[in-house]
Order: structure tokens, then C-alpha cells, then sequence
């Protein structure tokens, strides 16, 4: 299985209650960040549940750094049972697009974990996360960080930048489900 790194691990029980969570996906095929939130009763401001890193295997083929990434997403899942999974959208640079080729491979690995576990998905583009978060969708890394922190009231600013990334994914999946009532189950009366 691929090596976690844990940057922030306020973990509620299993049983949480039934509030909403959110997996915030930062897909990499060296580090893929994640962020699972929580919405909190009685407040605005989400509750980071766990954070941290997938850590893949540089130097291992694609296909076996691929079902670490499937592992590890596979844990999680297990453990927080998110409804919602939100997961940055692949973008391709003119000047690298086997990056964007190779990130597909990491992307369609979440999206098919997401689906065997029956999460909604969410894709986000970047910059509509940083725009949401900073009021532009060209912000920096250490401007995301910023926002991220504030927003959550965090001591620090959160990091590595896969981490922060993470989380903000998560932070702007679980507005827009919240708003759109993604991965809400119809009461027995609407079905």
C-alpha cells in the first residue's frame, strides 16, 4: 500500500453521525494529497477530519504505483465512509501534455474508487477552487494556503502544498454539494 503521510489527524469515529463528508482528492502519481471535512453542527466553519498524502513509489511501474493509489483511496473510504468526493479536474499545459496523459491514469483510479463506493463525485478546475477561496483563480500556492487557514481557523498554514491543495478541493466540494444537496439520499417520501 502506498505510505501516508498524516498532517492533520482529528479523526471522529466511524459513526459520524450522519453529517456530511467530503474527500478532497489532489491527484499526483508521486503524492496524491487528501482532505477529508466534515460539516459541524451548529457551525459555518467545516471540521478537518484527516489530511495528509498517499506516497507512491517513484520508481515502481505505473500499473503497481496505480493500485497503491487505489489502496490507499480504498482506506480511507473504508475508514471515513465520505458521500462525496471532489477531485481536481486534469489540465493540460501545451508545454507538457504527457503530464496530463499520465495524470488521466491517476484520475480515472480515484473516479473508479468514488464510483465502486458509490460517492457522488465533483469534479473542480483549480482555478475555480482559488477563485472561490481567494477571489482569484490565479492565486498563488501561499495564497491558497492563506485562505485555507483562515477559512478553517487553522494554527498554521497547512502544508505540503498536495495537502493544502487537498484540502481547499475539499473545502470548495463540500460548499458546492452542500448548496446542491449532492449525495443526499431522497427521504422515503420523495422516492
Amino acid at each position: 500500500m502506498g505510505k501516508y503521510t498524516r498532517v492533520s489527524a482529528r479523526s471522529l469515529p466511524s459513526g459520524h453521525d450522519g453529517r456530511r463528508v467530503v474527500l478532497g482528492i489532489d491527484p499526483g502519481l508521486e503524492r496524491t494529497g487528501y482532505a477529508l471535512l466534515s460539516e459541524v453542527t451548529r457551525s459555518p466553519q467545516p471540521r478537518v477530519l484527516d489530511a495528509g498524502i498517499i506516497r507512491l513509489v517513484r520508481y515502481q511501474p505505473l500499473e503497481r504505483r496505480l493500485a497503491q493509489l487505489d489502496e490507499g483511496l480504498t482506506t480511507l473510504i473504508a475508514t471515513y465512509r465520505p458521500r462525496v468526493l471532489a477531485c481536481e479536474e486534469l489540465y493540460a499545459h501545451y508545454r507538457h501534455p504527457r503530464t496530463a496523459i499520465l495524470m488521466g491514469h491517476a484520475r480515472g483510479v480515484i473516479l473508479a474508487a468514488a464510483a465502486r463506493h458509490g460517492m457522488a463525485v465533483l469534479p473542480l478546475a483549480a482555478t475555480h477552487v482559488k477563485k472561490v477561496l481567494t477571489g482569484s483563480g490565479r492565486a498563488s500556492k501561499q495564497q491558497v494556503q492563506r485562505a485555507v487557514a483562515n477559512t478553517l481557523g487553522l494554527p498554521e498554514l497547512p502544508g505540503p502544498h498536495d495537502v493544502a491543495d487537498a484540502i481547499a478541493i475539499a473545502l470548495c466540494g463540500l460548499w458546492v454539494s452542500q448548496r446542491s444537496a449532492i449525495g443526499e439520499q431522497p427521504a422515503a417520501g420523495e422516492r
